[in-house]
């Protein structure tokens, strides 16, 4: 937003330092984007075990106090995407010590269901199954990438053309 903000008081006020500014900062964020976009490219399978890893501590934090965004997310992706846990339903058994699972588990939704046998949840895990559904969705992904990448283009294209042309008029009028 500050950036944006500064792009357009550099424009209304036709400052070429603001103009300038918003470009050298709109053009610092893209390339970080680029960098970010690659580096995660290049280190998907570490990525990949640190992910599950800090998913499988994060699971320890579910239910307590001051966590109920954390513990609805998990219950809306495990009763929307039909999963359990992380790897699989064990993962909950280190999280309560004992061979039960949370209510968004289960097969059929229920008060206290999660305490109830294997048979009853739900046996696929949710970061495997999230997983795919990304790369089912990957062209959506990516044209939202590229949609932002165009915009950020326009701005910097925008904002050096402006920025040449009010140099070129302090040239005339020096």
């Amino acid at each position: 937003m500050i950036v944006g903000f500064l792009g357009c008081i550099g424009a209304i006020k036709e400052n070429k330092y603001l103009l300038l500014s918003f470009f050298i900062l709109l053009l610092i964020i893209f390339l970080l984007e680029l960098i970010v976009v690659t580096l995660f490219f290049i280190y998907t399978d570490k990525i990949d075990r640190y992910a599950q890893q800090d998913l499988k501590k994060g699971l320890h934090l579910y239910g307590t106090e001051g966590n109920i965004g954390l513990t609805n997310a998990w219950s809306i992706i495990q009763t929307d995407f039909r999963c359990c846990g992380v790897s699989n339903y064990t993962d909950w058994f280190e999280v309560y010590n004992t061979s039960r699972v949370p209510d968004s588990c289960c097969l059929e939704f229920s008060e206290n269901c999660g305490l109830h046998s294997p048979g009853t949840w739900w046996k696929a895990p949710c970061y495997e199954t999230v997983k795919i559904w990304l790369h089912e969705n990957l062209l959506a992904v990516g044209i939202f990438g590229l949609c932002t990448a165009l915009v950020q283009i326009l701005g910097l294209t925008f904002a050096m053309t402006m920025y040449c042309q009010m140099a070129k008029t302090d040239t005339y009028y020096a």
